[in-house]
């Protein structure tokens, strides 16, 4: 039996060296996915150019060259996806043979080049390859644990991954919604998981904003509607925990057209909106969005405190402060309004007595 390290053969961290020092690579594999954009390095397909569906991601529009024959293709995001994973499936595996003294590039032909970068793409590492009898056998560290496997089994489970990976990606049926994933997300947003709730509920904005426009959507039960507007809703949020703010706002614009027959659905997604916008400074958009939740009744504990604050960043200290008082009179909490008291407060100063008394609250 001859036994080969692979310290040296295995290419663990890769991809991450490779994107170093290029400042769109982390939003190409944010758009595309990480394996993805690593299926296209190694399958020698070049991506020039990418333009983004905010509404439906998988309909985003992927520009690519194949080596240095032909031109430029085009393919959606979806399709794009899936010819990769095709190129990452594709059996031409050789049957080498290792000579006495096998060199670094050797061994990695021997196991097969596709798969020693594939390996770490999928948490296995490559430790100790053996032959004997012609036969190869490789102790890797899967998922945590030490196990032996065939070169044959390793890279079956490479293929078993990319073809479920591809499964979880592939484009869904224009109006494939199931409503069943709903209860989950709702239990996503009460543990504030927002990643969770975007793998739950990232494809249903192309198809809803699809449907929308059909009389089948229209149709909808207006409770059916509401459900599908609280779960735009939930995404939108999420969307803004994770820093994608102007994604968020238009599948928020979305949701506020699915809710018009629910006013208690509408005065929540106002509300989000509005929160969207305050956390882009857009503080004047903001105030015009909680007012229409406010209208439509939405919890004045919760936007009277947000108003103030946007009333105060405009520099409007007797509105912050108005809205600051009455959000304590509804019940808020004192916290919730205190910096905006004192920084209004400063500046109002003996006018805010005069106002008072010629105002009482």
């Amino acid at each position: 039996m001859r036994t080969y390290r692979l310290d040296k053969v295995r290419a663990d961290g890769w991809l991450e060296e490779l994107g170093e020092g290029s400042p769109g690579f982390a939003q190409l594999c944010e758009v595309v996915g990480t394996h993805f954009v690593a299926f296209s390095v190694i399958a020698g397909i070049r991506i020039s150019a990418l333009t983004v569906d905010p509404r439906n991601n998988d309909a985003s529009v992927v520009e690519f060259e194949v080596g240095s024959i032909g031109g430029p293709q085009r393919l959606s995001l979806a399709e794009f996806r899936q010819r990769l994973a095709r190129a990452m499936l594709s059996s031409d595996d050789p049957d080498l043979e290792l000579s006495d003294e096998p060199d670094l590039e050797e061994l990695q032909q021997f196991i097969g080049f596709r798969y020693v970068l594939l390996a770490p793409l999928f948490g296995i590492r490559l430790d100790v390859l053996r032959v004997s009898d012609g036969r190869a056998s490789l102790e890797v560290i899967c998922d945590g644990d030490d196990i032996d496997v065939s070169l044959e089994q390793l890279r079956l489970v490479l293929r078993e991954r990319i073809t479920a990976l591809a499964e979880r990606h592939k484009a869904p049926s224009p109006f494939a919604i199931d409503l069943n994933v709903v209860p989950k997300a709702r239990a996503a947003v009460a543990a504030d998981e927002p990643e969770r709730v975007v793998e739950l509920l990232d494809t249903w904005p192309g198809p809803l904003s699809l449907l929308l426009r059909t009389h089948e959507g229209q149709s909808l039960a207006p409770e059916v509607k509401a459900t599908l507007a609280e779960s735009l809703g939930m995404l939108g949020t999420a969307y803004v925990a994770l820093g994608r703010s102007d994604w968020a706002q238009e599948v928020l614009r979305l949701a506020i057209q699915w809710a018009q027959q629910s006013p208690t659905v509408s005065a929540d997604l106002f509300r989000r909106l509005g929160e969207a916008h305050l956390t882009e400074a857009r503080y004047g958009e903001a105030i015009g969005l909680l007012r229409r939740s406010l209208s439509l009744g939405g919890p004045r504990t919760t936007l009277l405190p947000l108003l103030a604050h946007c009333f105060l960043e405009r520099q409007r200290h007797l509105p912050a402060l108005l809205c600051a008082e009455e959000a304590l009179a509804a019940g808020a909490h004192p916290d919730d309004v205190r910096d905006v008291r004192e920084r209004a407060l400063s500046v109002l100063g003996p006018a805010w007595e005069r106002f008072r008394a010629r105002v009482p609250a």
